[in-house]
Formats: structure tokens, sequence, C-alpha cells
């Protein structure tokens, strides 16, 4: 049996995390002795269990009884089977946006009725075989539900449709991440000229339509903007079913997007804070009249990952220190690309895994990519680096390591998932291998080397 790393009976966060570093460099999952991977990403097991918790008593408390709500989680956040295997013993479906995620979901054995796709491009073939299956379909625009008339030819759907819309409520702090734009592309425009019309008659022409769908939410947007959007969404759905004249619409999905803080180890906003916005605008939202479907992502992994890298080389240029790391662009694409959007703290670790103190001394934290900007951090404050020093990468558990960037054709790095154990040790379970270079050369076309001869 592999060694434990001992320490206090149940111990936060951040006391696991400072346990998994130290056992992970003595039982040899990251470190400076040869043959040791020089990179490891870390899951913490209890952190996800707890963040499902909290996400199904924040809405438990706040709906009506026997109000049906499905938490699907957003695939794209963290795809990784045993993940969503994980959480769907804990109750979550999942949210998936193409073949690929809805191929991780049914391995995770998710069931179609716990599945929500969610595409912008759907192609005929992803739409039947959805409608095949069971699994609720969101169309984002008129050509889709065009499409999605013929697959149902007047027959009522096994699988719940609906339609998504953008409320056009504003923009976040990321641009890039804001899906409610007034010219964002997902979803039927809702303040558009004639829009809202041309929904209330796609509704009453279509009875099998009993869904409405919206995302306002994301990365740098305030629970208060989220929640108009929200608020639109079920001002829409009465006014649908006042049209009709019964309850066509009986399900909201409100997507998910809740903000990640990424400044320090406190989880905010919460989703009792999210449930109380929603309360607040939307009262009736949690009367008992509609369904719910969530889609939330990143807020429920992200706060639970580290990436952990050994330091290769230190060196000064320019009077700065620099600290050559394997953690760079390929785990944190948009940190490299975007770093004043997507900052993110680095945690010094001495050689044996103990955190590392000293007089802080300005030092760029750099990635191992053959690019000037692959650097984590930028003249950051730290006790100063040394070669087979660590440096932990936290907040990284969803669209960071899990997402890979094959610049440089860098490996994707092992995943390992940890836990406490009842004598206060560390165990690790292997999530996902570290990626052989025969993979890399099979993706880069190694069965056709002479293809072009």
């Amino acid at each position: 049996m592999a060694a434990e790393t001992h320490a206090m009976d149940a111990p936060d966060a951040t006391a696991r995390r400072d346990l998994a570093v130290r056992a992970a460099v003595e039982q040899g999952l990251v470190g400076g002795a040869e043959g040791t991977p020089p990179l490891v990403c870390l899951l913490d097991v209890a952190g996800i269990r707890a963040s499902a918790a909290a996400l199904t008593a924040a809405f438990a408390a706040a709906v009506a009884p026997g109000t049906p709500v499905l938490h699907a989680f957003a695939v794209k956040a963290c795809p990784l089977v045993p993940v969503l295997r994980l959480l769907a013993e804990l109750g979550l479906g999942c949210e998936v946006a193409g073949p690929g995620e809805l191929a991780l979901a049914r391995a995770a054995g998710v069931e179609p009725q716990r599945t929500v796709l969610d595409s912008p491009a759907k192609t005929v073939a992803e739409l039947r075989e959805a409608l095949a299956l069971g699994i609720a379909v969101n169309a984002d625009n008129r050509q889709e539900l065009d499409r999605l008339d013929e697959l149902v030819a007047g027959a009522p759907p096994r699988s719940p449709v609906g339609i998504r819309i953008n409320p056009q409520t504003g923009a976040g702090t990321i641009d890039a991440l804001s899906t409610a734009t007034a010219t964002s592309k997902f979803g039927i425009a809702l303040r558009d000229p004639g829009a809202r019309e041309w929904l209330v008659r796609a509704y009453l022409d279509r009875p099998w339509l009993t869904r409405l769908h919206i995302h306002s939410g994301s990365q740098g947007v305030p629970l208060s903007l989220i929640a108009e959007g929200v608020r639109d969404l079920h001002a829409l759905a009465e006014e649908i079913n006042t049209a009709a004249g019964r309850r066509q619409v009986d399900t909201l999905d409100i997507g998910g997007g809740l903000p990640v803080n990424f400044a320090s180890d406190a989880e905010t906003p919460t989703y009792a804070q999210y449930a109380a916005a929603l309360r607040e605008a939307v009262p009736a939202l949690f009367g008992g009249r509609y369904g719910l479907v969530t889609e939330f992502g990143r807020s429920l992994l992200a706060k639970h990952g580290l990436a952990l890298s050994r330091v290769e080389y230190t060196k000064t240029t320019g009077g700065r220190r620099i600290a050559l790391t394997h953690a760079g662009v390929q785990l944190a694409t948009r940190t490299v690309y975007a770093p004043a959007a997507w900052p993110l703290r680095i945690l010094p670790y001495d050689a044996k895994g103990a955190p590392k103190t000293g007089p802080p001394v300005p030092q760029d934290i750099a990635g191992p990519a053959c690019f000037a900007g692959d650097l984590l951090a930028t003249a950051r404050d730290l006790p100063e680096l040394a070669p087979g020093d660590l440096i932990a990468v936290p907040d990284t558990g969803a669209y960071f390591f899990t997402a890979h960037y094959g610049y440089n054709s860098l490996p994707r790095p092992p995943v390992h998932g940890f836990r406490t154990t009842p004598a206060g040790g560390t165990r690790f379970t292997p999530i996902r291998p570290a990626q052989p270079p025969a993979s890399l050369v099979t993706e880069a076309g190694g069965d056709f080397r002479d293809a072009l001869l």
C-alpha cells in the first residue's frame, strides 16, 4: 500500500491541499528525483462532494416541495469520465455541447433523461440521436427549429424540447465569456424587433415545445445581471402559457455561470447567495409552477483542482528572476493569453512538499512552451524559488488542466483524485494517465507517415 502523510483529522480545504502536496512528493507522483513526473494535477474529492451538496441544498431549500430540479453539470468545464461518474452518484446530470461530450456522459453512466444537449451548431445527426435517446434539446435558432420540425414530423418527441433565448441584458467584465450581450451568438435575441412575438407564435404552433432556456451567467458576470436574465425568461414563459391558455412551458432551464473567486481560498459567491438573488429578482421562480434545470460547471470544480509542477531551472534576466516550470499554456491557456481576466495564484513549496517561506522576491513563473508569453505570473512576490522546488496553482479544477491545449505537442499531464483518510493521511486515485509519446504521434498522423509522398 502506498505511504500516507498524517496530520489532523478532517482538515479543511487549505489543509487538505498542503497534505496532498507533501504526499504527492512522498509517494512519487511529482518531484525532483530522476524518472519522477515533473507535473501532476490533483482534484480534491471531498471538495467536489461539498460543492455538489451545497448546490443541491441551496435549491432544495428554495423551491416548493415536489418541484422537479435537475442540476446538469456542464461537461466542458471538466471532461473527465470519473468526475462525471462521481457527480452522477451525487445526483447530478450532464449538460453536453456536442457528440464528444455526450459520449463522455454516456461512458460515465449518465442517463439520457438526466442529459441536456446545448450547442449553437447541432448537426442533423446530433439532433436525431438526441431525440431517439430522449435527451432534452434546447434549440439555438430559427433554422434549428426548422430542422426539429422535420425530425419531429408532427408527433410528440420523446425528448423535452425548448428554445434558448438571449435576454440581451448586457456583458460582465470578460467580453469573450458574456453570453447575454446585444450581439451574442447564442439563442434568440429577445429584444430584437419582432422576436418576442415570433417566440410566442413558435410555441403556440408547436405544442411539443415545453421548455425555455437561458444562460446569462459566466465568470465576470454579477449575480444581479444573471438574475435579470432569469427574470426575463420567467416572464416570457408566463406570456407563452397565457397565450396558450394552458401550462405549455413546464420547465425553465436557467443555465449556470456562477462566478468563481480566484483571489483566495474563499468560495464566493455561494449557491445559497445565488438562490437568494433569484428569489429577490423572480419571486415566483421557486413557487412550483415550473420545473428547473441548472447547468453549473466552473463553480462546482474550479476550487478543487491543483496543478503541481517542479521548478526545473531559475535564472535572472534584466534584473528579474524567472522560475522555469512545466506548468504553462497547455494547462492555463486563458491565463497565458488573457492574464488580466484570468489571474491565478502561485503557491510555493520546497522540494519535500512543505510550504516555502522566506523574504518575497519578484519572480516570473514561466511555463515550458516556446513563446515569450508563456507565463503564469509576472513579477509575483514569492519566496525565492530554486530548482527542485514546487509551485502549486490552485483553482484549476475547471477549464484549466482539464481542457488541454497542445502547444509544442506538450502531453496531457496525469490527473489524480485525492482523499483524506480517517487517520489524516492522503490517498490518491488515478483519474487520467499521463499521455504517452506514442499517443501524440498517433494524433499527429503517425499512421499515415508516407501519405503525402
